[in-house]
């Protein structure tokens, strides 16, 4: 599933491609790319408007149009948008076309249609959103930060992590790549992480997600993830944890990666690097991940 830094390289393309063109026309091929509302509800929504920015909350694309509607748009687990042109070929499970003034053409693209549009007025009518937390593009999560969300919670770091109603964006990859640069396993109940724990940890989320970002994201053995004009991201080859199951650890050159499970998730860890202290040991067993 595309996260934070792939959603993020894809904003910043539509903000090339799409930010200030008039949608002429709408074509809509599988309904349940839009079963929030339907192909018809789309099309009225989206044609003749013009769009007037690409913004982002955590994994999902917000773009207001010039009619004060919005579009949202949310990839999940398989879903593309490319910029192409009439008469291009389009790729298979393309099931949403869009028609710009301009002569280009913008295509959803999602093999598991997990992935929606939806045009809306109200943000009630995207209730998601509203349970959205901080955006830590937007929204720095400094220690301070941390040790307020981690108050009296046993919840463990990388559950934390994953939860949206905190921290919005940060999906299985990068969970697993901020609690390795923090040094910390990813049991490990954020009630117990010391202070110095919590500097670490702001810090190995402004960092992954910043370079992942520059790198233009993660493109993993499936490519199910590109940007707007079919690029893969870079940075998985700088993953020192994810999918390196029984690689050799970059960091420390002692151990190998390790595959476990974690909040229902494959998660990958070091533990010459990531160790499990006594006392979080015994508060992870006490709560179910």
């Amino acid at each position: 599933m595309p996260e934070l830094p792939e959603v993020e390289t894809v904003r910043r393309g539509l903000d090339q491609h799409l930010v200030g063109r008039r949608i002429s026309a709408v074509q809509v091929g599988r309904e349940r790319v839009v079963r929030r509302t339907s192909a018809q509800e789309l099309i009225a929504g989206l044609t003749g408007a013009q769009v007037t920015s690409a913004e982002r909350r955590g994994k999902y694309l917000i773009c207001p149009l010039d009619t004060g509607k919005s579009l949202m748009i949310h990839l999940r687990m398989s879903g593309q948008l490319l910029s192409g042109a009439p008469g291009g070929i389009r790729p298979a499970h393309t099931h949403v076309v869009l028609d710009l003034h301009d002569g280009t053409q913008m295509w959803f693209v999602d093999p598991r249609t997990f992935g929606e549009m939806v045009v809306y007025g109200d943000a009630a009518e995207i209730p998601e959103l509203l349970r959205l937390g901080r955006d830590p593009l937007h929204d720095p999560i400094t220690a301070s930060v941390l040790s307020a969300m981690w108050q009296s919670r046993s919840q463990g770091l990388k559950s934390f992590l994953l939860d949206q109603r905190f921290i919005a964006g940060i999906g299985n990859i990068y969970s697993d790549e901020i609690a390795h640069r923090a040094r910390l396993h990813p049991l490990t109940p954020v009630g117990k992480i010391s202070s110095a724990g919590r500097f670490r940890v702001a810090a190995a989320i402004t960092d992954v997600l910043e370079a992942a970002v520059a790198a233009g994201g993660s493109t993993l053995g499936d490519a199910q993830y590109v940007d707007l004009l079919g690029h893969s991201g870079s940075y998985q080859d700088r993953h020192r944890v994810y999918g390196r199951t029984g690689q050799r650890c970059v960091t420390c050159d002692r151990s190998r990666i390790e595959r476990i499970t974690v909040a229902q998730r494959s998660t990958h860890l070091c533990r010459t690097c990531q160790p499990l202290t006594r006392m979080a040991r015994r508060s992870a067993s006490a709560i179910k991940e």
